[in-house]
């Protein structure tokens, strides 16, 4: 049976200080996390959107000129769809199986090209992209021929230094076809509230209604993965499909 994931990825508030920028027209630059182990060939300065702009250039204009060389975490990469992650919550994605969905969502916020971020729009969460998983498992279930030719340029695989340290704890994800990063992004978060009160982005009704309610856990704005409920997976995949 086909089984369907949902994964909040990309930098946010807590782990790079912003969110990825969301403008007009739904399009919207993914932006990955900083890469605190300064491994990275890739840069903040360097990683350039498809607007021409580098994505140093979305941090306050005081952080700019620093951040520019700030190494980047690229990860999920959607040129050979890799994903990779050493901590415990993500060990579940290793039971992924060829044809499952691992999806994709990040926080995001207003972008205007003039006057820069729109503090009158609070951030909110987008599916931005999925992999129609090919390989799913933990490092070392794979040959060393598998982890270069396949997952060569996952962050975690790329970098000797940093998969020597993490490899017995690794768990990979491969796309294959049909895999793709949006053109467009696409709302799933509403506001809600924990128990004390405090203001918490939880699954929309809407998207309840394509995703099921992950057992009652419909918080999404910090979580480990969160399952699709197996009678919503065909509806979740038909409805992927047909984002743009």
């Amino acid at each position: 049976m086909t089984k369907a994931v949902l994964l909040r990825v990309g930098i946010d508030s807590g782990s790079g200080g912003i969110q990825g920028p969301l403008f007009k027209d739904g399009s919207f630059e993914f932006v990955c996390i900083p890469d605190n182990k300064g491994v990275s060939v890739h840069r903040y300065g360097t990683c350039v959107g498809k607007n021409g702009i580098p994505h140093s250039d979305y941090f306050p204009a005081g952080k700019r000129k620093a951040v520019a060389g700030q190494h980047v975490h690229l990860d999920p990469e959607f040129e050979t769809f890799t994903y990779g992650d050493p901590t415990l919550p993500k060990r579940s994605l290793r039971t992924l199986e060829k044809g499952d969905f691992l999806i994709f969502y990040a926080g995001l916020q207003d972008w205007d090209e003039d006057a820069g971020w729109n503090r009158n729009h609070s951030p909110a969460l987008y599916i931005v992209g999925y992999f129609v998983v090919e390989l799913a498992g933990m490092a070392g279930d794979f040959s060393r021929t598998t982890l270069r030719v396949e997952f060569g340029k996952n962050f975690h695989v790329r970098y000797p230094s940093v998969f020597e340290l993490q490899k017995d704890q690794l768990v990979l994800v491969k796309g294959g076809t049909g895999s793709r990063l949006l053109e467009r992004a696409d709302l799933i978060s509403a506001e809600g509230s924990d128990r004390a009160g405090k203001p918490l982005k939880v699954l929309s009704r809407k998207m309840q209604r394509v995703f099921g309610e992950f057992g009652g856990h419909v918080s999404i704005q910090r979580s480990p993965p969160r399952w699709v409920d197996a009678g919503f997976v065909n509806r979740a995949m038909d409805y992927l499909k047909n984002l743009k």
